[in-house]
């Protein structure tokens, strides 16, 4: 699907109906956006140990690509094929310890690091072993406790994260801490980039979000733009939880309510005086998506969570983005026109797209 998105946001015109309709499209989406991108595949302990291995499925039953997560002797982490490189059988079914990956079909075995250690029978084989013998071992990178992953080497981590991370340099990113209790999956009947569409902008929140609305102050709700990712900006209203911003620090004497990153095309980072609430937004087809709720806190910070009222919000955002789903499926409904002011991020969301896609 050809698709191209105006740069003058006063004269754009949205994604077609189409893109969201379409299971064509989604199977473009798919190779063309996911598989370019970078992803959170979990939190750092999942291999604590040198010795330890998690096999895991990359967004399963769209993109399904086994993975495995290993720690090797030397203390490194590596995110690799979890596919044998002999015949294509899948090698890691459970978490556990290890001291080599071997396959059960035939016996081949590679060291924790991917490299081919031994496979019996192949005497005399001539240029062996090749590269391609080796496990592929996809870029990995850390921020924090959180582990990310992309299938390709096109665009850099440092390229997508760089500008957010910068921004918060003085939160103490390192001292986050999972909390299972407070993470949950929400389903959702509609398209993923739906999804990120209603997140991308405050307009929505005067008619949508009251208990929001009165938290923050939307005079002020401010929208950045970066690469791969944008931030809004969410100051507090008087009374509200805030964050103790140090001097020298871009957002210094503000009163910011939080810090709402989407990195493209399906992560949001929602930061708030207690932690993280890290939305991965994942598709399951062209119509279904889940929305994982990962909640990390700091350390040593005792604040209570439930002011900012989340699941009441995501309840919201729910409702109305599948009533969006419906309407979509309209005859007479083609594609919408963008507010200059106040969709900015929805406008850089789908340029985005319509830039990988073509």
């Amino acid at each position: 699907m050809k698709l191209h998105i105006e740069p003058d946001i006063k004269k754009a015109y949205t994604l077609p109906s189409t893109f969201y309709r379409s299971e064509a499209v989604f199977e473009q989406v798919k190779e063309k956006i996911f598989t370019k991108s970078w992803h959170y595949i979990g939190d750092a302990n999942l291999v604590e140990k040198a010795g330890q291995v998690h096999p895991f499925t990359l967004l399963e039953n769209v993109m399904d690509e086994p993975l495995v997560l290993t720690k090797d002797k030397d203390g490194t982490t590596h995110c690799l094929s979890n596919i044998c490189t002999h015949r294509g059988n899948i090698m890691v079914h459970e978490p556990g310890e290890a001291r080599m990956l071997s396959c059960n079909y035939h016996g081949r075995c590679f060291r924790l690091d991917g490299r081919l250690r031994a496979m019996p029978g192949f005497e005399g084989v001539e240029n062996f072993p090749a590269e391609s013998d080796h496990l592929p071992q996809l870029p990995l990178a850390r921020w924090g406790p959180m582990l990310f992953a992309s299938l390709s080497n096109e665009i850099t981590f440092e390229q997508v994260f760089s500008d957010m991370q910068k921004r918060l340099y003085w939160l103490p990113i390192d001292t986050l801490e999972y909390n299972p209790t407070g993470s949950k999956d929400y389903f959702v009947e509609a398209n993923w980039a739906l999804y990120c569409d209603n997140y991308l902008e405050g307009f929505h929140v005067a008619y949508v979000h009251p208990a929001l609305n009165n938290a923050l102050d939307m005079e002020n709700y401010t929208y950045e733009l970066f690469p791969y990712c944008n931030l809004q900006l969410g100051v507090a209203s008087e009374g509200e939880p805030c964050f103790d911003i140090p001097e020298g620090a871009h957002d210094y004497g503000k009163n910011i309510y939080a810090y709402y990153w989407h990195v493209f095309p399906n992560l949001m980072f929602n930061f708030y005086p207690w932690g993280l609430s890290l939305n991965v937004i994942e598709p399951l087809n062209h119509k279904q998506t889940r929305v994982r709720f990962l909640n990390y806190k700091f350390k040593g910070v005792e604040f209570d969570q439930t002011v900012h009222n989340l699941d009441q919000t995501e309840m919201e955002d729910e409702a109305v983005v599948q009533q969006v789903q419906k309407g979509i499926q309209s005859r007479l409904y083609k594609r919408g026109r963008f507010s200059p002011s106040m969709e900015q991020g929805v406008h850089h969301f789908h340029r985005l797209i319509s830039e990988f896609l073509t």
